[in-house]
């Protein structure tokens, strides 16, 4: 009896800051130093001034900083994760900003995503949308051996 042994190779995962995605890592890293400092500064010394928008920008940082991750991480798993996150992200600040130009009272200090990012020269609104056209313009299918990329 003999047994067949098949040789796994591990493959790297595809890289996801080559090029264009580099200038993502940047903008998303300057993005959650900005976003992180300025909710906990916020929190810690005014919280109970606007709790809503506070928390916003912390889970803004939070979002920020696992796109950055996921980018530099790579592999089509990390993609997929950051793909959701930007998707979450811009849903995030369509909504927030919508809702400060409908009736601004409802933030009574602004957050990361007021006025769709007004206050950080509109990234807030271009960054997601720049990470997804790139995010899917990296991805990869399955043909079930190989992995094979894709370009629109």
């Amino acid at each position: 009896m003999t047994t067949v042994e098949e040789n796994t190779v591990e493959e790297k995962p595809k890289r996801l800051i080559s090029g264009p995605g580099m200038l993502l890592v940047w903008f998303y890293g300057v993005m959650v130093v900005g976003a992180v400092s300025r909710s906990v500064y916020q929190i810690a010394t005014e919280f109970d001034r606007a709790p809503l928008a506070y928390s916003l920008s912390a889970v803004a940082g939070v979002v920020y900083g696992f796109i950055t991750y996921s980018l530099i991480r790579g592999g089509e798993r990390a993609r997929r994760a950051a793909q959701v996150c930007c998707a979450a992200e811009l849903a995030g600040v369509l909504i927030v900003g919508t809702l400060t130009v409908i009736d601004s009272s409802a933030f009574p200090d602004a957050t990361v995503w007021s006025y769709y990012g007004a206050g950080y020269i509109f990234i807030p609104v271009l960054l997601p949308l720049s990470a997804l056209y790139w995010l899917r313009k990296n991805r990869t299918v399955d043909t079930g051996d190989t992995a094979d990329t894709v370009t629109p």
